[in-house]
């Protein structure tokens, strides 16, 4: 967990409460580095990457001594000083050629990070692409293709890469967006190809223009146009966020709007309507209200219980095959005294 800095003074308290988390977060800006050795292909790319994440990007051209796998307090000090939550990272060398790593930070401190190796047969850059390029502040489309993005299909790589990529290049939230607006799109491709015997995680990235042509209708016609970069990523080394951090930038904070309460509608004319689920009622044991009108008095119950016994009388006279009147008969003649011959 993340050690709690009391503040000391007024300024640091302004300065905390500023990092402080907020309701609804501020986009993400991200940071362009490079390490000591790195290549003329990896120094375009990130301009190149630079150029799409404007304005949410700083770009740093010095050469800075840095290993994000072995040590990433140098990543975490860019991230403090620059409010910064994304990274990316280029590096060059002879086992590792042309490598990019993205790296995503919480609370001034790395979260996960992931390595791409860079096919350099397939790269492109923007400037080998003609034609006109997007806008800057363009908010991209983002589209996943192959069943490697899914969770249970290509483990836990690629479904990391597609959450990197997507704060990656998503930009800030818009709750309406104009259609004129909508002029760059960003696909990935999953695939994983077995060449000498060795199996590779491949991530194909496009960048493509979308451009409205005039069809005679209504709706125009799309078409799409490559505008670059092209960038063909070998998944590599991957760092995963730890459970009880992930679980901490996962928390969302309370608001005051009214969470939806389930069963609860509101009709047209503005009555609420609630739906009440019941399990099985047994009649016979549902509990009723109890008045005192409806309890018998101690008169009712005493006559009640004569009647019982009368019947009880009836009963048991019926069963001996006798009535009432021999019954008393046989009493009187059994009172009389016998007298003597």
């Amino acid at each position: 967990m993340f050690r709690e800095v009391k503040p000391k003074s007024a300024r640091t308290a302004r300065i905390l409460a500023k990092r402080a988390p907020l309701p609804n977060e501020n986009p993400k800006t991200a940071i362009f580095l490079r390490g000591i050795a790195s290549s003329s292909l990896i120094n375009t790319l990130l301009t190149d990457l630079y150029s799409l994440k404007r304005p949410l990007a700083i770009r740093f051209t010095k050469k800075n001594s840095l290993h994000p796998f072995e040590d990433a307090s140098s990543l975490e000090f860019f991230s403090q000083k620059n409010d910064a939550s994304l990274l990316c990272f280029g590096s060059h060398s002879k086992k590792r050629p042309h490598c990019l790593t993205f790296v995503r930070c919480f609370g001034g401190k790395v979260l996960d990070m992931m390595e791409g190796i860079v096919q350099q047969s397939t790269a492109r850059t923007l400037s080998q692409f003609g034609g006109p390029k997007c806008r800057v502040g363009t908010k991209p489309l983002l589209s996943f293709s192959g069943m490697q993005f899914d969770e249970d299909g290509g483990g836990r790589k690629f479904t990391l890469a597609k959450s990197m990529f997507i704060d990656f290049f998503r930009g800030g939230e818009a709750k309406e967006v104009d259609v004129e607006g909508l002029q760059c799109l960003i696909s990935f491709a999953a695939a994983e190809e077995s060449a000498e015997g060795e199996k590779k995680d491949m991530i194909y990235m496009r960048c493509w223009r979308l451009v409205t042509r005039r069809s005679g209708q209504r709706l125009p016609r799309v078409e799409v146009e490559e505008m670059g970069p092209r960038i063909d990523f070998r998944l590599g080394r991957v760092r995963e966020a730890d459970e009880g951090i992930w679980k901490e930038a996962q928390k969302r904070a309370r608001t005051s709007e009214a969470r939806p309460k389930k069963n609860v509608e509101t009709d047209i004319v503005g009555d609420k309507m609630g739906r009440i689920h019941l399990g099985i009622q047994y009649l016979d044991e549902l509990q009723t209200r109890k008045m005192k009108g409806l309890k018998r008095s101690r008169d009712t119950l005493a006559e009640d219980d004569r009647e019982e016994e009368e019947e009880d009388i009836d009963l048991v006279s019926s069963s001996n095959g006798t009535s009432e009147d021999e019954i008393g008969s046989h009493e009187i003649d059994s009172k009389r005294p016998r007298l003597g011959s």
